[in-house]
């Protein structure tokens, strides 16, 4: 059995609009034991991500809500410390679903070994994980990218919205970017090619958007909604497809946003622009994995796929780090590194 403590980040309430401090709590647990074909992980790197902010509230959604009082769930890469499982030895480095917290147990199941001379292991959480699956999926399956057309997507410089971007660049389209702040349109422009980006923070962002976009958007990856949605909608042309893969701007939202109700304007141009509107969640295309993994490594070492990481050192800011996510605060992948 390994000796010590496991620090662990416990939701201690529901945040109530954005989130504070005062929802989250570091506490200490013992170490736990394994038992037969089970693994103890310990943490070395946690994701922060936009989802979690969902699981912190008790309404209905996709997967179920954090629990009152234990550790938050997330993505991690873990090494096994300890194992019962002949498939898993000791010192592996494993992508897990350990959480916000130093140690977790594993019966194996979901984990994947990672190769440090293949690609660093933090990338497993990013553009070679969950964020990178998302945005190849979501862009392949419903954006359906041809050569010529007009792409913009919202929160360019993050995991997801970077990646599109990138790949939607390899399939022939030109790329709009939409970005908070002159940093991140620059990044957009300049190391990562895009043919344009915008600022969402300027009071001009509908001028700006059309201004840069004269022959309209036919894909639109839509992560933010929000003001960026506003700009973006009047813009859609005929047949332009929408993947919906996340609403950051209203995450924290406590009611409905004031003013008219515009249900009916948006039902009209789905019907007139023949618009294709879908939702999604990664995991729909779960059997798409391996293609993803291929094409993306393909590019990555090609230079045609580039990312950024943002790494937050110790596991006991890791709320402050997520209260920020949300305000659009990191550049690139969000990660807490919890252990060496």
């Amino acid at each position: 059995m390994v000796e010590g403590k496991n620090r662990q980040i416990v939701l201690v309430s529901r945040p109530q609009g954005e989130p504070t401090p005062g929802n989250f709590k570091l506490t200490e647990a013992p170490i736990p034991a394994i038992g037969t074909r089970q693994v103890l992980l310990k943490t070395k790197y946690l994701s922060l991500d936009p989802y979690m902010r969902g699981r912190m509230s008790e309404a209905k959604s996709y997967v179920p809500p954090f629990v009152i009082g234990e550790p938050l769930g997330g993505g991690t890469v873990s090494e096994v410390v300890a194992s019962h499982n002949p498939k898993f030895a000791v010192g592996d480095i494993v992508l897990a679903f350990g959480g916000w917290q130093d140690y977790a147990v594993s019966d194996g199941n979901g984990l994947r070994k990672l190769d440090p001379n293949i690609a660093p292991v933090t990338a497993a959480l990013g553009v070679l994980g969950m964020p990178g699956l998302t945005a190849y999926t979501g862009l392949l399956n419903i954006g359906q990218p041809k050569p010529g057309e007009t792409l913009a997507v919202a929160a360019a410089a993050g995991p997801v919205g970077s990646a599109v971007g990138q790949i939607a660049k390899i399939k022939g389209c030109r790329v709009v970017g939409i970005a908070g702040g002159q940093k991140k349109v620059d990044y957009l422009t300049g190391e990562l090619g895009f043919d344009a980006a915008a600022d969402h923070r300027s009071p001009r962002l509908k001028e700006e958007l059309r201004a840069v976009c004269p022959n309209g958007i036919d894909i639109y990856f839509e992560n933010v909604g929000g003001a960026v949605w506003d700009a973006v909608f009047p813009l859609l042309n005929n047949f332009a497809r929408v993947p919906v893969c996340g609403l950051v701007a209203n995450y924290n939202a406590t009611s409905l946003p004031e003013g008219p109700d515009r249900s009916m304007a948006l039902m009209r141009s789905i019907l007139t622009k023949r618009l294709r509107v879908q939702g999604f969640i990664v995991y729909d295309f779960a059997q798409q994995t391996e293609d993803f993994l291929r094409d993306a490594g393909a590019w990555i070492r090609e230079g045609k796929l580039k990312y950024r990481e943002d790494i937050v050192e110790g596991l006991e800011n890791a709320p402050q780090a997520f209260i920020g996510l949300l305000k659009g605060a990191n550049f690139g992948k969000l990660l807490v590194k919890v252990s060496d």
